[in-house]
């Protein structure tokens, strides 16, 4: 797991030369303008980045979740925001190609997987957020038909993005009631939100994604009804572990810039990282990386290897390398004193992107009960 080989260093290369070449000179600006980079995605698509996981047979990459946090560690020290809305797309694609069937797979993996088209998850409500299996938004069977109705709130992509996967109550209150839909863009009725004026994240758009009597195909169940909330929430594992990586990366870009700063910068006769109270801070921002590093690494290999304990370690790595990584960062940014303040040292930028991770998918506290039941449950066993 930790001594890659040639093929999975080239892939990591790879992931790192693009963040290099088609996100980082972008990323402030991006940022500062609202600007949703659809062109670069569309790069990213065509080097296999839109279908990380997805099988090959239809125009997937066919590696492993370990191979996907590596990617995105890389990508996101480029720009966090770029790199976790690759996160959430593969995510959807994997929901498609893992819970369609053949006639899905085909109809709609290819252009995702390409990044040809973009797409969205939609699980999230405004008076549905960590308690996800509340949702209100309906499906009604209309013949061959179902009509969705409701509002999905912080819908990442929503406007630009061309397919959503949207789960909606088809059956009675709690998880069983829920199921998955594939909603394209030209659905009738289905329209969106401003995009919402956020901290960080602005290389994305955010919106309220809202279905009037959106009228589906039956088709375009994913999976069987009331299968929607296990649907979403196997998605999560991975979502998870993605933006655990997208923590990992951008702090590293952060202590990056913070080495070189110090080196550059000299007080009192002296460059700072001559300094050793300075190297002991250096010292333990590396630490904390490398060891949210192992154990997001040690938590794809459980999902990879379909572990047990899979879920449990989703959780923890998701927990601890988001917390790390904005602490990190934000960390680099007082090393910089007052020009961590300022947007064109990055700095800033990074420490807004990295803040909502703690948040999304799943918050860290969610994470803690998801690791305290698993806890609980195997002191209870015993």
């Amino acid at each position: 797991m930790f001594r890659l080989s040639d093929d999975e260093r080239a892939i990591s290369d790879t992931a790192r030369d693009f963040a290099a070449e088609y996100l980082a000179p972008g990323a402030i600006e991006w940022d500062q303008n609202k600007h949703f980079p659809v062109d670069v995605l569309r790069k990213a698509g065509a080097l296999g980045m839109g279908g990380i996981y997805i099988r090959e047979d239809v125009g997937g990459s066919g590696l492993s979740r370990l191979d996907g946090v590596r990617i995105f560690e890389q990508l996101a020290t480029g720009c966090p925001s770029i790199a976790a809305y690759i996160s959430i797309h593969n995510m959807v694609t994997w929901m498609i190609d893992e819970f369609g069937d053949d006639e899905q797979r085909r109809r709609w993996v290819p252009g995702l997987a390409s990044m040809e088209q973009l797409g969205s998850y939609c699980l999230t409500e405004p008076g549905a957020g960590s308690d996800a299996a509340a949702l209100s938004t309906k499906a009604v069977r209309d013949g061959d038909d179902y009509l969705l109705t409701g509002v999905k709130q912080f819908i990442s992509g929503a406007g630009t993005s061309d397919v959503y996967v949207v789960m909606a109550r088809t059956g009675d209150a709690g998880a069983r009631g829920i199921s998955a839909f594939i909603v394209p863009k030209d659905a009738p009725g289905l329209s969106f939100g401003a995009n919402e004026k956020k901290m960080g994240w602005n290389a994305q758009p955010t919106r309220q994604v809202l279905l009037d009597e959106v009228r589906v195909p039956a088709v375009n169940l994913l999976g069987g009804e009331g299968e929607g909330f296990r649907i979403a929430m196997k998605g999560l594992n991975g979502g998870r572990l993605n933006i655990a990586a997208c923590s990992v990366g951008g702090a590293q870009a952060a202590l990056g810039k913070a080495v070189a700063y110090l080196g550059e910068r000299k007080a009192f006769g002296a460059a700072l990282v001559e300094s050793q109270a300075l190297q002991f801070r250096l010292a333990d921002m590396r630490i904390e990386l490398e060891a949210a590093r192992t154990l997001l690494w040690r938590a794809a290999d459980a999902l990879d290897a379909d572990s047990a304990d899979k879920v449990e370690l989703c959780a923890m790595a998701k927990r601890f390398a988001t917390d790390t990584g904005f602490t990190v960062a934000n960390e680099a940014l007082q090393l910089h004193g007052g020009y961590g303040y300022l947007a064109e040292y990055g700095l800033e930028k990074i420490v807004r992107d990295l803040r909502v991770h703690q948040i999304l998918e799943g918050t860290n506290e969610i994470m803690r009960v998801v690791v305290a039941r698993a806890v609980v449950g195997s002191a209870g066993a015993a």
